[in-house]
């Protein structure tokens, strides 16, 4: 499938790309921060495409403290960032920072609409100020569902407000359903970028990138291939094997050659 001339083709010009998650832990501010670069260097040297700084273990300030040592080093390397419960500063974040895509868990459905009318503003305003492509979930896990719409509603309007669509199922690590991938890919058609959020492993990476256009991953990643673990190289190594493999598949197919 073809995404088209967008923000985020122009961002993401590596086809399937491959974000791998920062989730900074460690028992303090300087192991995390330490952690996190350890891991980069990890993610760096096995090909993948990008990196998502999230505040998943760390707090506010450890996602701070990773952008502003990244600043001006990497240039190959993409950058992204979730704020986890604070978009705001997620935006904060990326004025004053290099940050090539922001991720939000939801852009619409999660919110009643008199409180989603607001937001919607908000949204366009903060979208306004910086050049990010801007990643967002729909049904996205562990969101409510407050907007008294249809998922094809939800979605219909949420592409008004991101650069696209992050998609998993109901949990961390959890494999994303590839019937919902195609109900998405129904209502966005093929040039709205698609990308799998969770649960993308070694072994199913062929069938889950057929069908979108690329991935965040945390859990394989990881030594115990669980979110608390620790991202080890050759789980990277293996995952991006597949992922070249398929590159070089796509790129055959369609008559030009692909790293």
């Amino acid at each position: 499938m073809t995404i088209g001339d967008s923000r985020f083709s122009r961002t993401f010009s590596q086809p399937k790309p491959i974000l791998g998650m920062l989730h900074l832990s460690g028992d303090s501010a300087s192991e995390r921060l330490d952690i996190a670069r350890e891991e980069l260097e990890i993610l760096r040297s096995q090909g993948v495409d990008g990196v998502v700084v999230e505040n998943y273990f760390g707090d506010k300030t450890d996602v701070r403290n990773v952008l502003e040592w990244l600043e001006g080093k990497h240039p190959d390397l993409l950058v992204g960032v979730n704020v986890l419960h604070d978009h705001l500063l997620a935006f904060e974040l990326a004025r004053q920072f290099r940050v090539d895509f922001i991720q939000m868990d939801s852009v619409a459905g999660h919110l009643a609409p008199e409180a989603d009318e607001e937001f919607a503003l908000e949204l366009q305003e903060l979208r306004g100020e910086v050049d990010s492509v801007l990643f967002g979930g729909v049904r996205f896990k562990y969101q409510p569902v407050n907007s008294g719409r249809t998922e094809a509603e939800d979605l219909v309007i949420g592409m008004d407000r991101c650069d696209a669509f992050v998609i998993t199922s109901d949990a961390t690590g959890q494999e994303t359903d590839l019937d919902k991938v195609k109900r998405f890919r129904s209502v966005v058609g093929e040039t709205f970028p698609l990308l799998i959020g969770a649960g993308l492993t070694a072994s199913n990476v062929h069938e889950q990138l057929e069908a979108t256009d690329g991935a965040i991953v945390g859990s394989f990643l990881k030594d115990t291939h669980v979110d608390t673990g620790r991202i080890a190289a050759a789980h990277v190594e293996l995952l991006m094997r597949e992922v070249r493999a398929l590159r070089t598949l796509a790129g055959t197919a369609n008559g030009q050659a692909v790293r």
